[in-house]
C-alpha cells in the first residue's frame, strides 16, 4: 500500500473513509457507481444513470477479453465489474479509500469476479505499477481530488502501452468562470481550484498524449446533483438514520451550490479521451 499522499489526496482519503461519507455514497449516490450519471429522462434512477456513464465510456473503446484496464479512483468498483462482466476485461482498481476498497472486494467475491478484478490501495499521483502495463486507463470524477493533475496524466501515460488510451470524466470549471464564482464548492470539497476541459487537453498533449475526443455532457451534471438533492429531501428522515444531521444538512447546501454553478454556466463535465502514440 502507498503510504505517502499529497495533502489534497490525503484530505479526500480521510473524507471517503469516514462513516458518514461511506453510508451516504453507498445508499444514495448510486450504490456500486458513485459518480455523475447520464440521464435520459427527468427523475430517472441515480443508479441507472450512473451505470450508463460507464456504458458510454465503454462505447468509446475497443474492449475484449485481452484488454487490460486500470481504473483509477475506482470507488466501489462498479465500473470495473461492468467491464469485466460485459467484455471479459482484466481490471485493476487503484483507489485511496480503504473503506471503499473493502466494499469493492466484497462485491467482487459476491459476484464471482475476483479472478477478473483486482483492488489495490494506492495513489494515482504515484501509481505502484511498472511502465507500459495497460491498454486502457479510465477514471470517473476522481481527478479533481488531485492537487497535481499533471502528475496523474504523466503517470497514466507511463503505465499505458503504446497505442493505449486514457479516458475519463471529471468535474470541471469552465474556462471563462469568474474568479471566486465557485468558492462555495471549492470550500465544501476542500480544494483550491478545479481544472477545465481546456486545461486537461493542453496538459495531456504536453505530456505526450494525442487527443481522441472531448465530449461535453455538462447538462447531466446539473441533473445529477438535482436528483441527489431530491433524494435527500424526499427521504430526509431515513438519511438521519445512516448519517449525522450536520453531515446531511451540509450536503444539502453543497449540492445546491453544484446545481447553481452548473445553471450559471460555471461548471462542465464530459468525456476526455486521449491516446498514447
Amino acid at each position: 500500500m502507498m503510504s505517502v499522499y499529497s495533502s489534497t489526496v490525503q484530505t479526500a482519503r480521510s473524507y471517503y473513509n469516514s462513516k458518514n461519507a461511506d453510508n451516504f455514497y453507498f445508499k444514495v449516490w448510486g450504490g456500486e457507481f458513485i459518480h455523475v450519471g447520464i440521464y435520459e429522462k427527468p427523475g430517472e434512477s441515480i443508479a441507472v444513470a450512473s451505470q450508463r456513464t460507464i456504458e458510454k465510456i465503454a462505447s468509446c473503446l475497443k474492449l475484449n477479453a485481452d484488454t487490460k484496464v486500470l481504473e483509477i479512483g475506482s470507488g466501489y468498483g462498479g465500473s470495473a465489474r461492468y467491464l469485466a462482466r460485459t467484455f471479459g476485461c482484466m481490471v485493476d482498481c487503484l483507489n485511496l479509500s480503504e473503506v471503499h476498497n473493502e466494499r469493492n472486494r466484497a462485491f467482487n467475491r459476491e459476484q464471482s469476479l475476483e479472478h477478473k478484478v483486482k483492488v489495490i490501495d494506492g495513489n494515482f499521483e504515484e501509481m505502484p505499477f511498472a511502465d507500459a502495463q495497460y491498454d486502457i486507463v479510465s477514471s470517473q470524477d476522481a481527478l479533481l481530488h488531485s492537487g497535481d493533475k499533471e502528475s496523474v496524466l504523466k503517470e497514466a501515460f507511463r503505465v499505458l502501452k503504446s497505442g493505449g488510451e486514457f479516458i475519463f470524466v471529471d468535474l470541471m470549471q469552465t474556462e471563462n468562470c469568474p474568479e471566486g464564482a465557485l468558492q462555495p464548492i471549492l470550500d465544501r470539497i476542500m480544494l483550491d481550484s478545479m481544472a477545465s476541459m481546456e486545461y486537461y487537453q493542453a496538459t495531456a498533449e504536453k505530456v505526450g498524449f494525442q487527443t481522441v475526443q472531448v465530449l461535453d455532457l455538462t447538462s447531466n451534471l446539473v441533473e445529477h446533483y438535482r436528483r441527489v438533492l431530491e433524494e435527500i429531501e424526499a427521504n430526509y428522515g431515513e438519511m438521519l438514520e445512516i448519517c449525522d444531521q450536520d453531515y446531511i444538512d451540509k450536503m444539502r447546501v453543497g449540492l445546491q451550490h453544484w446545481v447553481d454553478g452548473g445553471n450559471n454556466g460555471y461548471l462542465s463535465w464530459g468525456i476526455m479521451q486521449f491516446r498514447k502514440p
